[in-house]
């Protein structure tokens, strides 16, 4: 996974990397770290979760992913695209602490600007659901 790092364009690396810090040190314990879909993640393991993601079954439940792309650095919270409240809260919290317009799809945050990345609120973010409300979560999800 720091091979992913260190091949990071040079302009994103450092900001990069301080962003999957600050995940990996706000996260509730249960998760883990992994390279899925060709980006640093952060899952369910399956021996936490047996089901795994229901469209790979053998694979662990995603939750966060982190990619520095061409144009952007995008950090997926699947958290935020499964729970209205959350993904609320969170808007209204971008707006309070970033210059910026929120730049978002569905579970994607995307940063052009690397400098405007709120890692204290990114921090705060990711360390509102456990493994075991993202299971429930997810689970009801997929129930609906």
């Amino acid at each position: 996974m720091n091979e992913y790092i260190e091949q990071v364009d040079e302009k994103w690396r450092e900001d990069f990397a301080k962003l999957v810090a600050v995940v990996e040190s706000n996260l509730p314990e249960g998760f883990e770290r992994t390279m899925q879909y060709d980006m640093i993640s952060f899952v369910v393991p399956l021996r936490t979760y047996p089901k795994g993601y229901h469209c790979t079954p053998n694979t662990p439940l995603p939750f966060i992913s982190l990619a520095a792309q061409k144009r952007h650095v995008s950090l997926y919270h699947m958290g935020i695209y499964a729970d209205d409240a959350l993904l609320s809260w969170f808007q209204e919290e971008y707006a309070k602490c970033v210059p910026t317009k929120l730049n978002m799809g569905k579970s994607c945050i995307r940063f052009t600007n690397t400098k405007n990345i709120p890692y204290d609120l990114i921090g705060e973010l990711v360390s509102k659901i456990t493994p075991e409300e993202w299971i429930t979560k997810y689970e009801g999800e997929l129930n609906k």
